[in-house]
């Protein structure tokens, strides 16, 4: 059985669950956690587990959760996974903490895409999901809500450092999301008759003395303007010592750093551009689209008129081009396994390098002596050799690499050069990629 990843879908937002209960370690833990799966198989409405992963992978029954929990018992610790292998994609992880620690139940659980959860039905069916879990088990603090919007709001630390953020925990009001469980201390920090008194979609009082709180009926929409209204009177009602105004204008700014850009990246490099977007965390998806369609490439230096070629000062033409050739090869050597298309070099395998060295962020990720010594000579080198195979180049040796020309039409190209430039720092990689060079060699080879 095969999961299907949250990672292997295309870069977008999901519904992020966190829950941090207890239980009773009296009890036997199948008979104390049997609620846990009663109401996943209750309410999980079409996004249910079909795989249980623990030290093996196994069909999802009851069976093989209890299963995987021993197995991966660790001293006072049982961790366990569950996922789907159909669309929607599930990431669930379930954690325990034995005695003699203090019991502690923490589910947390990714559903992706966001977009599943536009029904409200479906919305409601996971709320009386996560409202089971509340009943049952004392919760210190439960939370459902976009996992972009999350990223933004600065969660889990909400602006404090690490060592704070795990010592704390959520000791206050920091953030209002879709879907809300309220222990009893929270309830009591903030006032228990002005927390029943919040105004959204549905405030209730669960028989822990917690309180389940909801927005906005559907999860998807979290950020159309109503429901950002609708989250920003809560959080102020909440945390009166808040500006409301101030509230809203974040929350606002938020949905806007989200709204779909449309791509309108320079066409010589949307090939290579659209797969840096996909490189970017969802939250940021849409603001590097507008940088990158904003962004225009610098226009190519690395050139002469064909009439200003300095002329080959080499004894041996042809050994000098078998040694251009021979420096290529290393590049093939170097990338052949990330990057297959580079044996063929064309066009297209040019993007496919431009890509990998900037995904390894490679002029900072590599001693700059076997850059200079190694790296620039090799890739100079391959992209003479992709203008003389694919645009009819002629190699003009030089005793000199950086002199070392290509004549394409009535240009030469100084492909040594631009892999210098090139190998400067990780936005070089795209200033002076080498495709935008081939492209631009390619319109004017006459």
């Amino acid at each position: 059985m095969k999961v299907l990843s949250v990672h292997d879908l295309k870069p977008e937002d999901s519904l992020l669950l966190t829950f941090d209960g207890a239980f009773s370690p009296q009890a036997a833990l199948e008979r104390e956690l049997a609620p846990v799966l009663q109401a996943l198989e209750e309410y999980a409405d079409g996004w249910m587990p079909d795989v249980v992963k623990g030290k093996r992978q196994r069909k999802y029954a009851r069976a093989a959760v209890w299963k995987s929990l021993e197995e991966d018992r660790d001293g006072n610790r049982a961790d366990l996974g569950l996922y789907r292998t159909e669309w929607p994609a599930l990431d669930m992880w379930l954690r325990l903490w034995l005695p003699p620690r203090a019991p502690d139940l923490g589910i947390m659980l990714t559903v992706k895409p966001l977009s599943f959860f536009a029904e409200a039905e479906r919305c409601h069916h996971f709320v009386e999901l996560v409202r089971a879990w509340a009943s049952r088990y004392p919760v210190t603090y439960a939370m459902a809500h976009s996992t972009d919007d999350r990223a933004l709001a600065g969660a889990p630390n909400f602006g404090r450092d690490d060592e704070t953020e795990y010592r704390d925990g959520f000791d206050k009001i920091y953030e209002v999301c879709w879907l809300n469980v309220f222990g009893p201390k929270l309830v009591e920090t903030v006032g228990r008759e002005r927390m029943l008194s919040t105004p959204a979609h549905r405030v209730e009082e669960l028989p822990s003395g917690s309180v389940l709180l909801v927005t906005w009926p559907s999860a998807a929409d979290f950020a159309s303007r109503e429901a950002r209204l609708a989250q920003a009177r809560a959080h102020a009602h909440l945390r009166p010592d808040l500006d409301f105004d101030a509230v809203l204008r974040t929350l606002h700014e938020r949905s806007a750093m989200l709204a779909p850009v449309e791509p309108r990246f320079h066409p010589d490099l949307a090939p290579l551009l659209s797969r840096v977007v996909d490189r970017a965390a969802s939250y940021e998806r849409q603001r590097r689209i507008a940088e990158l369609s904003a962004w225009q490439p610098p226009e190519p230096e690395e050139w002469r008129p064909a009439d200003s070629a300095l002329p080959p000062d080499v004894e041996d033409m042809e050994s000098a081009r078998k040694h251009y050739s021979t420096l290529a090869e290393h590049l093939v050597a170097l990338l052949h396994t990330e990057v297959p298309s580079v044996f063929e070099a064309t066009p297209e395998s040019l993007t496919d390098a431009d890509f990998y060295f900037w995904r390894e962020e490679f002029p900072k990720s590599r001693l700059r002596e076997v850059i200079d010594e190694h790296a620039v000579p090799a890739i100079g080198a391959y992209l003479g050799e992709v203008l003389v195979r694919n645009l009819g180049g002629r190699w003009i040796p030089r005793q000199k690499l950086e002199e070392a020309q290509v004549l394409v039409g009535n240009r030469v190209w100084l492909p040594f050069v631009r892999a210098r430039n090139y190998m400067r720092s990780r936005q070089s990689l795209l200033d002076y990629s080498l495709t935008y060079l081939y492209r631009i060699a390619e319109r004017h080879r006459g």
